[in-house]
């Protein structure tokens, strides 16, 4: 047995994806977001949350899906990682699951159109659904994100 895994659990485009509970500050109703010049356009632009400017990225956009308008299951999952806050843009946040570690396989080059870079891997849940954790030292690669840093000095 490996270790036990808290896991957030959230739906992209009839897909669902995990990231560990303690990498997860929030999960948020969609708000209005303050768009942010010059920047790629998965970033949506930043939020106030409770007096602290986070960037939001759509994760559709980030993973080259197709972007949606937000529906009222829309939901800003506010994550830290690489010392930084920053919201996810997701279809749905629904669910908390206990995971093995080792229930976690490698990811194959692409899930659902998603290069595997921005995967940790796939777990198999039950029979017919998986899990697609997510590697967020990756989707928050810093040189694709550092114009926003440069605009909180």
């Amino acid at each position: 047995m490996g270790e036990e895994l808290k896991v957030i659990v959230f739906a992209l485009a009839d897909e669902e994806y995990g990231i560990e509970v303690e990498k997860v500050r929030t999960i948020e109703r969609m708000m209005p977001i303050t768009r942010v010049p010059k920047t790629p356009a998965f970033i949506k632009g930043v939020v106030n949350l409770r007096g602290v400017v986070v960037p939001v990225i759509d994760l559709r956009g980030r993973f080259g899906l197709a972007e949606t308008e937000p529906t009222e299951n829309t939901r800003i999952v506010i994550v830290a990682a690489n010392d930084m806050e920053v919201g996810f843009i997701v279809d749905a946040a629904n669910d908390v699951i206990d995971l093995d570690s080792d229930a976690i396989a490698s990811p194959p080059e692409v899930v659902g159109g998603i290069k595997a870079k921005y995967l940790r891997g796939v777990a198999q849940l039950e029979e017919n659904r998986l899990l697609i954790m997510l590697n967020l030292a990756e989707v928050l690669n810093k040189k694709e994100i550092i114009q926003l840093e440069n605009l909180e000095d």
